[in-house]
């Protein structure tokens, strides 16, 4: 039989238990918050930073500036919405505990056994989620990948929208948004790290002058590489590789030019627009440009430019002469010279005085 005052404990208790409750996700929501805070602050302070240091206002002109900050910026917020993923997860899986133990204090203990035998299977069940986790924090720590990078992941290729723990957003040509496990990313090809490069092929009949030819194509390309509104798009002069292939009445040259990252495409542009007219103040009639991208064996051979780190040599000891140990010697005495003997003539008879004397 329920008495007031048994009714009363009841109340208490269940309200001391709701109470604590209510402190832990208040603290757990104020604790999320702050961090939160700190993260994005931390964020924006490297992101204006690396702003202050190009002289520019919109992170979108950083690849314009002379010094590109991009790279700092797009792993800064990659790994900032990483972060914020992980503090959230930590955060509520640790109020959850919290929680379970005030509402029962001997849940926890009582479901030992049964929790050992969920983590045991969840282990092997969840294996391709901790590889997924894994090899995206990896990727985005060695920066790999970054939110706006034109990239090839083998499975997709587009831009890079969004790179959380698990999963990384592209989006392709086509509008289509693929979601691609870290776990099965295998290969990476990212076309916005450093530098690309523009290789167009320029098809002429089989009898023009190759060297005139030549020099039209390098003046138009150098002519693009000069001009105000490009030259900060290009990164290096422009190259004529000369005459590539002869296919039947036709002869290829190839002309090459090194750009920015996300200039490519545009550069391509302007430039086989540029080989059209020069080819056509020369009076070749109908010619072939197209834009080639080397692969496999023949790419590998004609990459020029690139940075493969320097190492300093080696150093070789000089070989020098080693000191050899040689025993003191006593100098020698001087032996004593026997006295010479006496080779003076023996005396003969006295001289007889003179008798006149």
């Amino acid at each position: 039989m329920f008495t007031w005052e048994g009714i009363l404990l009841i109340l208490r208790d269940v309200g001391m238990r709701a109470l604590q409750v209510a402190i832990i996700v208040v603290a757990a929501l104020v604790i999320a918050i702050i961090l939160r805070a700190v993260i994005r602050r931390v964020v924006d302070r490297i992101v204006s930073g690396a702003k202050n240091r190009a002289r520019v206002d919109d992170t979108q002109a950083l690849e314009r500036s002379p010094v590109a900050q991009v790279r700092v910026v797009q792993r800064t917020r990659t790994l900032g919405s990483i972060l914020q993923n992980i503090v959230g997860v930590t955060i509520i899986v640790v109020a959850l505990l919290l929680i379970v133990s005030v509402i029962n204090p001997n849940i926890l203990g009582s479901l030992t056994l049964l929790t050992a035998a969920v983590g045991a299977g969840l282990g092997f069940g969840a294996q391709n989620i901790v590889k997924d986790v894994l090899n995206g924090i990896f990727i985005v720590a060695e920066d790999q990948v970054g939110i706006g990078d034109v990239v090839d992941l083998g499975l997709a290729t587009g831009i890079v929208e969004y790179v959380s723990v698990r999963v990384t957003h592209v989006r392709d040509v086509n509008g289509t948004l693929w979601y691609v496990r870290n776990g099965e990313i295998t290969r990476i090809g990212n076309l916005s790290q450093g530098w690309s490069r523009v290789i167009v092929d320029v098809g002429v009949p089989a009898d023009s002058d190759i060297d005139e030819v030549e020099h039209a194509l390098q003046d138009a390309a150098a002519g693009l590489a000069k001009d105000p509104k490009w030259r900060s798009r290009i990164v290096d002069r422009p190259e004529v590789w000369g005459l590539e292939a002869v296919t039947g009445e036709t002869l290829v040259l190839r002309v090459v030019i090194r750009t920015r990252a996300h200039a490519k495409d545009d550069v391509a542009k302007e430039l086989r627009m540029r080989l059209k007219r020069a080819t056509d103040d020369l009076g070749l009639g109908v010619t072939t440009i197209s834009t080639v991208r080397l692969e496999g064996h023949d790419g590998a051979h004609r990459v020029r430019g690139a940075n493969p780190p320097k190492t300093k040599p080696t150093p070789v000891p000089i070989a020098t002469e080693r000191p050899v140990w040689r025993p003191k010697l006593r100098p020698r005495r001087p032996r004593e010279t026997p006295p010479a003997p006496d080779t003076a003539p023996p005396a003969g008879p006295a001289t007889p005085p003179d008798a006149d004397a």
